[in-house]
């Protein structure tokens, strides 16, 4: 299978880091091309691909896949043997849920909260509806945690396109010092620790002396 992820900066990017995040956890191989951002071009290049003009774009042999929550059911139906949702029929329903409200909510968040991997300094003051956003996302992942049924440190055990998901908010509650609870700070690390992560955070970082 030819797969071709089309991304934006990978310092700057979380929906790009989704869909490389779910690609990684299917194991295949695949060709990446980085188009960057806020550039007089920027557009135009991607306009090439999809009429979208947004990243990340998936390219397959049938055609490209935008949005990077079309991209991660794409690949768990294209790679079943590898789970890339939890197994348990409950767990599975709930971290499609978890998905579906990071991807269509947490504005206050992602407005006042930038994603940005060299950032490192706290919000202040921190807004009422960013407070707000922050609660929720932390019931979220005890909500997830709740359904797992597998054992492991992510939010339902074992690694799964629900990682992939949050990461970016993990990114987000590390580079604005948000202080949180011991469960929450250990989801964190372990994000942080994920090899698949660490391999874009390092890229991401050399952007900054191309």
């Amino acid at each position: 299978m030819s797969l071709h992820l089309i991304i934006g900066d990978k310092l700057l990017s979380s929906w790009s880091l989704r869909a490389a995040l779910a690609l990684e956890l299917t194991g295949a191989p695949y060709s990446e091309e980085l188009v960057k951002l806020g550039k007089p071009d920027t557009r135009a290049l991607l306009l090439k691909h999809s009429p979208t003009a947004k990243v990340p774009l998936l390219q397959t042999a049938r055609g490209t896949i935008a949005d990077s929550l079309a991209i991660a059911e794409y690949l768990a139906e294209q790679f079943p043997s590898e789970q890339l949702w939890p197994s348990d029929i409950f767990a599975r329903a709930q971290a499609r849920s978890a998905c579906a409200q990071m991807h269509s909510g947490f504005f206050a968040m992602r407005n006042h909260m930038p994603f940005n991997l060299n950032h490192d300094a706290p919000l202040n003051p921190v807004p009422p509806e960013v407070k707000v956003d922050i609660e929720r996302m932390l019931a979220l992942w005890a909500e997830c945690r709740a359904a797992a049924t597998e054992s492991g440190p992510y939010l339902f055990g074992r690694v799964s396109l629900a990682d992939a998901f949050f990461a970016p908010i993990a990114v987000r509650l590390r580079t604005y010092q948000v202080q949180l609870p011991a469960a929450d700070q250990a989801y964190v690390e372990t994000v942080y620790q994920w090899p698949a992560f660490k391999a874009w955070q390092k890229a991401g970082l050399e952007e900054l002396n191309p």
